[in-house]
């Protein structure tokens, strides 16, 4: 959903502030995990430099912190990943299973990076400050106990798509949104004005607007998708749109 304005305001003041101490302390500064929307927002005040960097422990990170360096030397890093090999012969673990565990510890969102489950081992990325307490008390998730240690290594996880196809009316994002949620034209204008759609983790305002090839959207419900382009134009003259999907 969309940042109300009083976050907003918030998160980009208490980010301004940090980056003020990073030059008057002459150290380096850095935020919480922030997610998608909130760094998709941020990079437009605190655009990627020598001495402002994202970063969530891998690349292709979701969730990332924001790093103010004093000097672009410095190597600081306040990141670590820590694991727990589960046996899910017996008992399956989800993303939603991690999610509530981390919550029932009533930690903020924001304390802790991506999360996945990948060859019988659970990965969770969090600051080095953090890392203790979630290997001393995050012991069990779904009622099967755990065991987390912090790894030296920084593993990334493998997000997994598919290339589909679709045939759409135009190239407006109402159009595409319609098209690859397979719902009327009027059913996705309403979707975006209940703030229900992002165009690269940004809430879409105008369903009018026209969509660039390799963007992401994300439909709330339906899941992720980037939009590749126009693979050629039907006799109808309709448009076949090419599609990645999120699975």
């Amino acid at each position: 959903m969309m940042i109300d304005s009083e976050t907003f305001a918030s998160l980009k003041a208490h980010l301004m502030d940090l980056e003020e101490k990073s030059m008057t302390w002459h150290k380096t500064m850095c935020s919480n995990f922030l997610n998608e929307e909130e760094v998709a927002q941020m990079q437009v005040y605190f655009p990627t430099s020598n001495h402002i960097v994202y970063s969530g422990g891998y690349p292709e990170a979701r969730k990332k912190k924001i790093v103010f360096r004093y000097d672009e030397e410095d190597d600081f890093f306040d990141i670590v990943c820590i694991s727990a090999r589960i046996d899910q012969r017996f008992r399956k673990i989800g993303h939603r299973d991690i999610l509530g565990a981390l919550m029932h510890l009533q930690i903020d969102r924001h304390s802790f990076g991506d999360f996945w489950v990948a060859d019988e081992h659970i990965y969770l990325y969090t600051s080095h400050s953090m890392a203790d307490f979630l290997c001393n008390n995050l012991t069990r998730i779904n009622q099967l106990s755990v065991h987390f240690e912090v790894l030296d290594t920084y593993p990334a996880q493998t997000f997994q798509t598919k290339i589909v196809t679709c045939i759409i009316a135009s190239e407006r994002l109402d159009a595409l949104v319609a098209g690859i949620a397979h719902i009327s034209r009027s059913k996705a204008k309403e979707m975006i004005r209940q703030g229900l759609v992002q165009v690269n983790h940004i809430t879409l305002e105008a369903p009018d607007k026209l969509c660039d090839n390799n963007v992401t959207i994300s439909i709330r419900g339906f899941g992720r998708y980037k939009y590749l382009g126009i693979l050629r134009n039907t006799k109808s003259d309709r448009i076949l749109a090419e599609i990645e999907v999120s699975i």
